[in-house]
């Protein structure tokens, strides 16, 4: 730890050293200087005190998270205007070495050109952009809920199932908030939309079970008169945290368990359950998890092992990759499946329905919203909670709503 702190703090000290030569370039005033050192040292030092006193296996807290942004958010300003500068600084080294070779100098009488004021002020501008989203997701995207609304028609669907609602809510993360009012208000947002069923895709906490200790009495109060269900995902079963034994990270998974039963929650362990309307039905499946460079332990064939080839099946599986990988080529025919995971990283610029990118489309194929491959659908939810990036911008937390209709015939 102390050998990362170190080549981690010698490389934003040298970002900051050279990102201050635009701030020399436009700015004259000495107060100027005094407070973009000031705010790179508090920054600084905050994280490194959050970093030194983390104690291994310790439940994340919402305070090391918000150290490690503010601390990011500087790194980044530093980063974009070095990236500026640099390029400038290669465009003068160049004309230095081409005014040397012809033995003449700059307008301003000298081998090396100045830096140009309006090129600094450039790069100080296209670099506050990043560093501004990301404190403004800190302050206020985090808790920016959403309510995201889809309809998807089928041939097949049951007909009392016609006009059913799923809410679906994935990826809590109790460990990492920080304003219970806010998440109060998640909460009352998700329960206004009197769904038939609730579907809670995975990832309780970021670590251990006690981290949803203070937030028990809040998700307890989460309703649908068809009931609300839940599966696992990579986060819940404690593979990133340290234990003192194998019985203790196996103990915590159980506290978990015992935890969403008592908060409500059918928790399936690759297994299935029947929705009920009159004499019809729909199969919900749930696996743990599946994802790839994840853990892997859902078993599709076993959680579906109780319901027919021809049920009307929506499965709940916390990665998507489960979906690319597995389920789509399934010789069962999952008409929905619901997921979450990527929270599309917290960070990108989307308008819905219009267009949505993010620096987590390279890593995911299916990374956020709804899509369609050979006759079945996929929901990626972008999360309720926030994990290491303690905001977000862009990409805000989600509640989504899905209507089944059956496709008229017509």
């Amino acid at each position: 730890m102390l050998r990362f702190a170190l080549i981690l703090s010698l490389i934003y000290i040298v970002l900051a050293f050279y990102g201050f030569q635009a701030f020399k370039t436009i700015f004259k005033s000495q107060w100027v200087y005094l407070a973009y050192v000031a705010s790179f040292l508090v920054a600084w030092g905050y994280f490194m005190f959050k970093l030194m006193t983390y104690v291994p296996g310790a439940a994340m807290r919402s305070s090391t998270g918000v150290a490690g942004g503010i601390f990011f958010s500087f790194f980044l300003l530093a980063l974009f205007l070095g990236l500026f500068l640099l390029l400038e600084d290669v465009f003068r080294l160049g004309t230095m070495a081409y005014h040397k070779l012809t033995n003449t100098t700059t307008v301003e009488g000298g081998l090396l050109p100045s830096r140009r004021k309006f090129l600094s002020t450039i790069a100080l501008g296209i670099s506050a952009l990043p560093f501004g989203a990301l404190l403004y997701g800190m302050y206020k995207g985090k808790y920016n809920y959403k309510v995201l609304k889809y309809t998807l028609e089928y041939d097949d669907l049951p007909a009392a199932f016609d006009g059913y609602r799923i809410t679906q809510i994935s990826d809590v993360h109790s460990g990492s908030f920080d304003d219970a009012d806010k998440v109060s208000y998640g909460i009352d947002l998700i329960n206004q939309q009197k769904s038939d069923v609730l579907l809670f895709t995975g990832d309780m906490v970021n670590n251990k079970a006690e981290e949803m200790y203070p937030w028990k009495e809040l998700f307890a109060k989460l309703s649908a008169k068809d009931g609300k269900f839940s599966v696992l995902g990579n986060h819940d079963y404690g593979d990133y945290a340290s234990w003192d034994s194998a019985a203790a990270k196996a103990q915590n998974l159980k506290d978990l368990k015992n935890l969403q039963r008592d908060m409500g929650f059918d928790l399936l362990l690759n297994e299935s359950r029947y929705l009920q309307k009159g004499g019809d039905r729909i199969a919900l499946v749930g696996v743990e998890n599946w994802g790839e460079g994840f853990k892997t332990v859902g078993d599709l064939k076993k959680a579906a092992s109780k319901i027919a080839k021809d049920d009307f099946k929506i499965l709940m599986s916390h990665d998507p990759t489960h979906w690319e990988k597995e389920v789509i080529q399934d010789s069962y025919h999952y008409h929905l499946t619901l997921s979450g995971h990527t929270h599309g990283m917290q960070f990108g610029l989307e308008v819905p329905g219009w267009f949505k990118i993010s620096p987590v489309r390279l890593r995911y194929k299916y990374w956020a919203g709804i899509y369609e491959e050979l006759g079945q659908f996929i929901n990626v939810n972008r999360g309720f909670g926030f994990i290491g990036y303690p905001g977000r911008f862009g990409i805000w937390p989600e509640i989504t709503v899905i209507t089944l209709k059956k496709k008229s015939l017509t």
